[in-house]
C-alpha cells in the first residue's frame, strides 16, 4: 500500500501520467480499494510468455475478483450502498474481460505497479533535488552572511585605526608642546629674576598639566592599540573560518565533481561562484593585513610600554597564512590538464610534493612546450594560461609491484608557477596537481588504462594521499560508476536498468542469481574489475563492458536511445524469451563470447555470429536487418520498419557513366551448413559471396557486354 499512499501525492504532469495507466481495463478504484491486497501478491513472479504459468494467473484472477465482492459485502450505510453496487460490477467486469486471457490481467497490474514505481522515483529524486538545491542555497547565503559580517568588522576596524592615527598625531603634537615647554624653561636663566619666576611658575604650571594629558592619554592610546588588535584577532578567526569554508568544502567538492565528470557524471560547473568569492577573501585579507601593517607602523612612530610589538608580529604572521593558504589553494586546474610550468611526476613524488618534502628528481619523463605566459583576462577577472601544443616525448616507469601493469600506473601533471604581491612584498611558489593520468603507447592500452582512471575517479576519497583508492567497493557503488559512464557515452538519459545491472553481476561474479537484492551487499575487487579474465574468456569484466560501450557509442547510440536494442541478455534468456513468440521475431544482445559484438537472436531460434564495429564500417545494422526477410518483429512485437525504417540506406540511383554501383546485401543461407556447434550463423562465406558481386559490378557495363559477347 505504501506505493499507492505515495502516488496519490502526485502532481502536474506525473499524476496525469499516473490517471492514463487505469480505465474499463482496470478501473482505478480497484486500485484504491484494493491497495494493500494488490501490492501484496506476486505478480512478477508469474512468467508472462509461458503459457503454463496461465493456471498462477488464473488463481490470482480469481482471488482479485473474491477480494472485491468481499470488500463489496462489507459497505454498509446509505454512503456504502452505492460502492457496493460499484464494486460488485467491476468484479464482474474484470472476471468477464479477463477469465480467458488472466496473464493479460498480470501483465496489465505489472506494468501498472512498475510505472507508479517510476513515477513516485521521479517524483522522489526531483523532491531530493531540489532539497539539495534548497541546501546549497542555504549554504551559499550563509557564505554571503559571513561576507557582510567581515566587510562590516573590517570597515569598523578601519574606522578605529583612523581614530587611533588621529588620537595618536595629536597626542605627538601634545607631546612636542611639552618638549617645546621644557626648551623654554631652559632658557629663562639668561632673564632677571623677578621676570624668571614669574615666567617659571607659569611655565611650570602649563607643563605639569600637559604631562599629565601625556600620562593619560599614553594609556588610552594603549588601549586603543591592544583594543585595535583584539578586534583584528577576531577578524582574522572570522577570516579563517569563512576561507576554511570555502577552500576546504566548497572548492574540494568542486574537485570532487570534476572527477565524476570525468566518468561521465554531470559537469562540475563554472568556478565563476567560487573565484568571486576567493576575490573577495582575498579584498578582505589584503585590507586586514595593511591595517595590521599600519598600526605596526604607528606603533614604531610612536613606542609606548606593553605587548604590543608580539600581539602585532604574531597578527602579521597569521595574516599572511591566511593569504598564502589562499593563493596556494586556489591555483587549480579547470579542464584537465592545463597551467604554467609542466612537468609529469610518479605516484611517490606527488606524495612526496603533498608532504613538503624534497625530491631527487624533478620528473618522471620529459615534457615539451611545458612553458606558457599566463594572460590576464579582464572580461573574465582570471588570469590562466593555456598548453596548446604540450606533449610528452618521454616516460620514465618504477618497478611495478606484484601483478600490477603499466595501464594500472598513475602519473600527474604538476604545474607551478612563482608570482608576486604587493610589490615584492609577499612572493608565492605556488604548485597544483592534474588528476591522475596513465600513459599508454598504443591504442590497444587504453581500454585497460581507462578503467583504472575510471576506479580512480569514482572511488578516490577527497584530500587523499596521491592515489590510494579503495582495492574493493561494494557491488552498488561500481553501479553508480557504470551507469553514469553509459549514459554519458550514450548522450542519453537511457541508462542501465536494475535488469541490465543483474546481467553485469552475474557476469562479474559468475552468478546465476537473478534477484537484485542478492548483489546488494557484495564487494568487488580491482581484480574482478579489470585483471581477472571472466571465467572461460580470455578478457576481463571491464574490457567486455567498454568493448559494449564503443560499439554503441560509434555505431548503435540511435538504436540504444530508441529501445530497440535490449543488449544485456544472454543467449539462454534470448532463447526463452522468444521461444512463446510468432517466427520471425528477434532481439538485439551483446556478445557474451566477442568484445565489442551484438548478435541478433531469432525465432527459431537462430543466432548470427556477432557483428563487431569493422562489419557496421560496411553496412550498418539497419540495413542488415533490413536485408534479412526472416526478421519480422522486434521482440517483443513491434513491425521491424516501425522501428529500422528512418535508419535504412536510400535506395541507389541508376547508373552513371556506363557504371553500376555496386551494392552489398547480406543473406543468410538456407543450409545447416553454415551453422557453428553452438547455432550461430557464420557470415564469413555470405559476406565472400557479397564482396565477388561487388566486383564484378565495379567493371563497366560495357566491358562486361563485350567480354559476354567474345
Amino acid at each position: 500500500m505504501a506505493v499507492w499512499i505515495q502516488a496519490q501525492q502526485l502532481q502536474g504532469e506525473a499524476l496525469h501520467q499516473m490517471q492514463a495507466l487505469y480505465g474499463q481495463h482496470f478501473p482505478i478504484e480497484v486500485r484504491h480499494y484494493l491497495a494493500q491486497w494488490i501490492e501484496s501478491q506476486l505478480w512478477d513472479s508469474v512468467e508472462l510468455d509461458n503459457p503454463a504459468e496461465e493456471a498462477k494467473a488464473k488463481r490470482l484472477l480469481d482471488n482479485l475478483v473474491a477480494e472485491l465482492q468481499r470488500k463489496a459485502q462489507h459497505q454498509v450505510g446509505e454512503d456504502g450502498f452505492l460502492l457496493k453496487i460499484k464494486l460488485g460490477h467491476y468484479a464482474n467486469q474484470l472476471k468477464s474481460t479477463y477469465d480467458r486471457c488472466p496473464l493479460e490481467l498480470v501483465r496489465c497490474i505489472r506494468h501498472i505497479l512498475h510505472s507508479e514505481q517510476r513515477l513516485v522515483q521521479e517524483a522522489t529524486n526531483v523532491s531530493v533535488a531540489s532539497l539539495e538545491h534548497i541546501v546549497l542555497s542555504q549554504r551559499h547565503q550563509q557564505i554571503n552572511q559571513a561576507f557582510e559580517e567581515l566587510r562590516l568588522a573590517t570597515q569598523e576596524t578601519e574606522n578605529e585605526l583612523r581614530n587611533l592615527q588621529h588620537n595618536q598625531e595629536y597626542f605627538i603634537i601634545q607631546y612636542q608642546e611639552n618638549l617645546r615647554i621644557q626648551a623654554q624653561l631652559s632658557s629663562l636663566a639668561s632673564l632677571p629674576p623677578a621676570e624668571r619666576t614669574q615666567r617659571e611658575t607659569t611655565l611650570q604650571s602649563k607643563r605639569a598639566t600637559v604631562e599629565a594629558w601625556l600620562t593619560r592619554e599614553a594609556s588610552t592610546l594603549q588601549k586603543y592599540r591592544l583594543d585595535l588588535s583584539e578586534q583584528h584577532q577576531k577578524s582574522l578567526a572570522l577570516l579563517r573560518k569563512q576561507q576554511t569554508l570555502i577552500l576546504d568544502e566548497e572548492l574540494i567538492q568542486w574537485k570532487r565533481r570534476q572527477q565524476l565528470a570525468g566518468n561521465g557524471g554531470p559537469p562540475e560547473g563554472g568556478l565563476d561562484v567560487l573565484q568571486s568569492w576567493c576575490e573577495k577573501l582575498a579584498d578582505l585579507i589584503w585590507q586586514n593585513r595593511q591595517q595590521i601593517r599600519r598600526c605596526e607602523h604607528l606603533t614604531q612612530q610612536l613606542p609606548l610600554p606593553g605587548p604590543m610589538e608580539e600581539l602585532l608580529s604574531k597578527l602579521n604572521a597569521d595574516i599572511t597564512d591566511i593569504i598564502s593558504a589562499l593563493v596556494t589553494s586556489t591555483f587549480i586546474i579547470e579542464k584537465q590538464p592545463p597551467q604554467v610550468k609542466a612537468v609529469i611526476v610518479s605516484e611517490q613524488q606527488a606524495k612526496a610534493l603533498l608532504k613538503n618534502e624534497s625530491t631527487r628528481n624533478d620528473s618522471s619523463g620529459e615534457i615539451l612546450n611545458n612553458n606558457c605566459v599566463m594572460e590576464y583576462h579582464q572580461a573574465t577577472g582570471t588570469l590562466s594560461a593555456h598548453f596548446r601544443n604540450m606533449s610528452l616525448k618521454r616516460i620514465k616507469r618504477s618497478d611495478r609491484r606484484g601483478a600490477e601493469s603499466v595501464t594500472e600506473e598513475k602519473f600527474t601533471v604538476l604545474f607551478e608557477s612563482q608570482f608576486s604581491v604587493g610589490g615584492n612584498e609577499l612572493v608565492f611558489h605556488v604548485k597544483t596537481l592534474s588528476l591522475p593520468v596513465v600513459v599508454i603507447v598504443h591504442g590497444s592500452q587504453d581500454n585497460n588504462a581507462t578503467a583504472t582512471v575510471l576506479w580512480d575517479n569514482a572511488f578516490a576519497e577527497p584530500g587523499r594521499v596521491p592515489f590510494i583508492v579503495p582495492d574493493k567497493v561494494l557491488w552498488p557503488q561500481l553501479c553508480e560508476a557504470l551507469d553514469m559512464k553509459y549514459k554519458a557515452e550514450m548522450h542519453s538519459g537511457r541508462g542501465l536498468s536494475e535488469d541490465n545491472l543483474v546481467f553485469l553481476a552475474q557476469k562479474a561474479f559468475s552468478s546465476s542469481s537473478n534477484n537484485p537484492e542478492d548483489y546488494r551487499n557484495m564487494t568487488i575487487s580491482w581484480a574482478q574489475f579489470n585483471r581477472e579474465s571472466l571465467p572461460g574468456r580470455n578478457f576481463t569484466f571491464w574490457q567486455w563492458f567498454d568493448g559494449v560501450v564503443e560499439l554503441m557509442k560509434k555505431h548503435l547510440k540511435p538504436h540504444w536511445n530508441d529501445g530497440a536494442i535490449l543488449g544485456f541478455v544472454n543467449k539462454q534468456q534470448a532463447q526463452d524469451m522468444l521461444l512463446s513468440k510468432p517466427n520471425g521475431t528477434f532481439l538485439l544482445r551483446f556478445s557474451d563470447s566477442e568484445i565489442g559484438g551484438i548478435t541478433i537472436a531469432w525465432r527459431l531460434v537462430w543466432n548470427l555470429l556477432p557483428y563487431t564495429t569493422k562489419d557496421f564500417s560496411i553496412r550498418s545494422l539497419a540495413d542488415r536487418i533490413s536485408d534479412l526477410n526472416h526478421l519480422l518483429f522486434l521482440y517483443p512485437d513491434r513491425p521491424k520498419d516501425e522501428v529500422f525504417a528512418k535508419y535504412y540506406t536510400p535506395p541507389l540511383s541508376k547508373a552513371v557513366d556506363g557504371y553500376v554501383k555496386p551494392q552489398i546485401r547480406q543473406v543468410v543461407p538456407e543450409s545447416d551448413t553454415m551453422l557453428d556447434a553452438d547455432g550461430d550463423f557464420d557470415l564469413e562465406d555470405t559476406m565472400d559471396v557479397a564482396r565477388h558481386v561487388e566486383e564484378l559490378l565495379r567493371r563497366p557495363m560495357a566491358n562486361q557486354w563485350s567480354s559476354q559477347q567474345s
